[in-house]
């Protein structure tokens, strides 16, 4: 039996191949991340979505999601890109220069509602 010609030793960095994460994977990485900034969401809200743009090593995230009302969006909304931009950092290791963060809904809490049918 013969040895490969080359296989005696740890093949060098420039050799190897690279691991090259999907956008899918990413924008699933990063709508987890959301749903798990969002400190209390509404229970009839929408899982969270996203799309991201990927270029090498960085990634570009805009998230869709629902928050709950009253409440401090725009608190809420720095939590979502932060915790957004280090799971992507964590789990894919791409920096994340840019996530946009669009609400689509907000949801009134049950004393708000309670409140609006009062001043009807």
């Amino acid at each position: 039996m013969t040895a490969l010609s080359g296989a005696s030793g740890p093949v060098g960095a420039e050799q190897r191949g690279e691991t090259r994460i999907a956008d899918r994977v990413v924008a699933k990485i990063a709508a987890q991340a959301a749903k798990e900034a969002v400190d209390a969401p509404p229970e009839d809200a929408a899982t969270p979505r996203a799309t991201v743009t990927v270029h090498r090593d960085t990634a570009r995230v805009q998230v869709s999601l629902e928050l709950g009302y009253p409440g401090d969006i725009g608190r809420q909304c720095g939590a979502v890109r932060r915790r957004v931009a280090e799971r992507v950092k964590a789990l894919a290791e791409m920096d994340v220069p840019e996530v946009a963060v669009q609400v689509e809904r907000l949801h009134p809490s049950g004393a708000s509602l309670a409140a609006q049918r009062r001043i009807r």
